[in-house]
């Protein structure tokens, strides 16, 4: 169309997998001389089997939109849908394989934590660098710069050089560098998870302006609020090919249906090649209090949520956090452990493989299906892995649901309250439960 700012046109793009893609060379080598030898590839992931040598990754296959002048557009799916890998297509990163792609204006892209920075270089001579990387003249970036810095909030940090920033600190900047040397279109992966939420609000916020600006966004993100609140349209993604675009409610709906249809009560993760993050997430399951795991979950019985993850180097003051979400995306349930409660007595945990658990009591939770978010943080600014994309049903066996004579109507909890009977010259005591 005529208003088009970005059309893309049977875009494909493949991978090849297993072959020199662990982002080091020492590791490349270890890889290598095991396969010579036989032997199984040392850096091969815990619990994951090999790839063979040469295998084929479809990231993307036969993807095809338009995006207006002016729109902001969500782009959803699960881990590994190709949404990244899109966006990166989008900046002129990566190339398809097949297929075109044609845009109009100048492109301002976030895609991970300090694309674009050099860490020996101080704040302000990355901002300069990034702003003429994207296209800026100097003009344009010191008229903008204490803007950017002010967004940023880290004006007493600006001469330091960016290698002793944390990874907050870097979003914090890049993000201000990005939105604000007034690009025609701003593409913004998931990178906004790093970092605290009052930031996040603020950015959500500037990219609201962008908008009201006439300017088109593009946004990747897991949190289908955010999606909802900031993007009218979305196109979800799934094993690379587009199956929903339209109005962000309906398709959000689509995602989390597709989603909470395969339920299941064992996920692993494996990072991508190439990638490495201070701690991150191996493997989630659920169980039942004698470790057995299950289609679904008994409204009346525990169970029992645990979290594999490993830290790459010290870190003090980890958090661990789980979302339970219901299938009407309402967010039913945060839980934290207790790092994050007492800043009195923040633990330092050496790198390692940890295991963490929780009990989820009986009756807490109605029937229905729910999804699962995962993040690891640290003193609630540093957010270095989310996993999402989880499922698990409450199902009511026994019958007290209907027991109790009415539908569940999209009540959330089912939860064993205290009541009591009262009689004339007396009081019982009485152990019901009210479903919620």
């Amino acid at each position: 169309m005529s208003n088009s700012v970005i059309s893309v046109e049977s875009v494909s793009k493949t991978y090849r997998l297993g072959v020199l893609n662990h982002g080091t060379l020492r590791r490349d080598l270890q890889s290598w001389w095991a396969r010579r030898r036989g032997l199984p590839d040392p850096n091969i992931e815990i619990g994951k089997s090999e790839v063979r040598a040469g295998t084929d990754f479809k990231a993307l296959e036969d993807v095809s939109f338009d995006v207006q002048n002016g729109e902001t557009v969500g782009i959803i799916g699960r881990n590994g849908a190709g949404k990244s890998t899109l966006l990166k297509i989008l900046s002129r990163v990566a190339a398809p394989d097949r297929g075109r792609v044609r845009i109009r204006g100048r492109v301002s892209s976030l895609l991970e934590v300090g694309t674009g920075f050099h860490p020996e270089l101080t704040g302000r001579e990355n901002v300069f660098l990034n702003g003429a990387i994207l296209g800026m003249t100097k003009t344009e970036i010191r008229r903008k710069f204490d803007e950017i810095v002010g967004f940023a909030e880290i004006d007493e940090f600006i001469d330091t050089p960016v290698k002793r920033y944390s990874s907050g600190m870097y979003v914090r900047l890049a993000f201000a560098v990005a939105a604000h040397l007034e690009p025609d279109i701003l593409i913004v992966d998931e990178v906004l998870a790093v970092g605290d939420h009052e930031f996040q609000k603020k950015c959500l916020g500037k990219m609201k302006d962008v908008r009201t600006q006439g300017r088109t966004v593009l946004f990747v993100s897991h949190n289908m609020t955010a999606v909802n609140n900031l993007c009218v349209r979305s196109i979800l993604l799934q094993k690379g090919k587009v199956i929903a675009d339209g109005p962000s409610s309906e398709v959000t709906r689509t995602y989390l249906g597709t989603a909470l249809t395969a339920t299941q009560s064992h996920w692993q993760f494996a990072l991508p090649a190439g990638e490495t993050k201070r701690a991150f997430v191996r493997e989630v399951f659920i169980t039942d209090l004698n470790d057995e795991k299950r289609e679904a979950y008994e409204l009346t019985k525990d169970f029992v949520i645990g979290i594999r993850y490993r830290l790459t180097e010290q870190i003090r003051g980890l958090t661990v956090g789980l979302q339970i979400v219901s299938e009407d995306n309402n967010e039913t349930l945060v839980s934290l452990t207790d790092a994050e409660l007492d800043m009195t007595r923040l633990e330092t945990r050496e790198a390692g493989d940890y295991f963490a658990r929780i009990r989820i009591p009986a009756r807490l939770l109605n029937t229905g299906t729910y999804s699962l978010r995962i993040g690891m943080s640290r003193s609630r600014h540093d957010i270095y892995d989310v996993v999402e994309g989880l499922s698990f049903r409450i199902i009511d066996s026994v019958g007290i649901v209907m027991f109790l004579g009415y539908e569940r109507k999209g009540s959330l909890l089912s939860v064993q309250l205290p009541w009591t009977v009262e009689r004339e010259g007396s009081t019982v005591n009485a152990k019901s439960s009210a479903a919620g």
